[in-house]
C-alpha cells in the first residue's frame, strides 16, 4: 500500500515570485550543488508556453540510509530521479505533477504540486504518494523513502525562499 507524504510551507512572497524561483534553472543548479548529494544534476529541462519541465538527478550517500534501504540499492548510493511539470494557472495560482524514481529500485513516488496566493503571501502544497513494490518490506521501505523525500522538500524550500529574501 502506497505511503503518502502531505507538505505544505508558507512564504510571504507572492506566489508568481516563489515560482519563478523554484523553477528558475540557474538556482536549481545551485540548490543542486549544496542539496543535492552524489552525482546530482539537471537531467533534462525545457521551457514550453505556460510551463516548465524538467528532471533532476538526486543522491543519497549509501551511509546516510537506514540500513532496510541499502540492502535494496545496487552499487551502495541511492541515485532519485524526479521530474516535475510546472503550469501557470489562474492569476496567481502554479499547478504541478512531479514523479520520482529511485534508480535500481522497486521504489517510485508521484506527485501533485500547487503554490498559491495566500492572504500574506503564498502556499506551497505538495500530495505525494510513495510506492515500493517489495513483499513484506515494502511499507518500511516506504516510510524511509518518504521520510527522505520530505526532508528533502524541507531543504528545498528553505534554499529557495532564502535566495529570493
Amino acid at each position: 500500500m502506497p505511503r503518502s507524504l502531505d507538505y505544505r510551507a508558507t512564504s510571504v512572497h507572492p506566489a508568481e515570485k516563489v515560482y519563478a524561483a523554484m523553477v528558475d534553472r540557474e538556482l536549481l543548479e545551485q540548490q543542486l550543488k549544496h542539496l543535492g548529494g552524489p552525482g546530482a544534476a539537471i537531467t533534462a529541462y525545457e521551457t514550453e508556453p505556460g510551463g516548465v519541465r524538467y528532471t533532476l538527478r538526486h543522491g543519497i550517500a549509501a551511509t546516510d540510509l537506514p540500513s532496510v534501504v541499502t540492502s535494496f540499492i545496487p552499487g551502495g548510493d541511492l541515485k532519485i530521479d524526479r521530474t516535475e511539470h510546472w503550469r501557470s494557472g489562474a492569476t496567481g495560482r502554479y499547478d504541478g505533477t512531479g514523479s520520482v524514481e529511485v534508480v535500481g529500485t522497486p521504489a517510485t513516488a508521484r506527485s501533485v504540486m500547487r503554490i498559491v496566493d495566500v492572504e500574506g503571501g503564498s502556499e506551497v502544497v505538495i500530495r505525494a504518494e510513495v510506492t515500493v513494490r517489495v513483499p513484506l518490506l515494502g511499507s518500511r521501505i516506504e516510510e524511509a523513502v518518504a521520510g527522505q523525500i520530505e526532508k528533502l522538500l524541507a531543504a528545498e524550500t528553505e534554499f529557495t525562499l532564502r535566495q529570493i529574501s
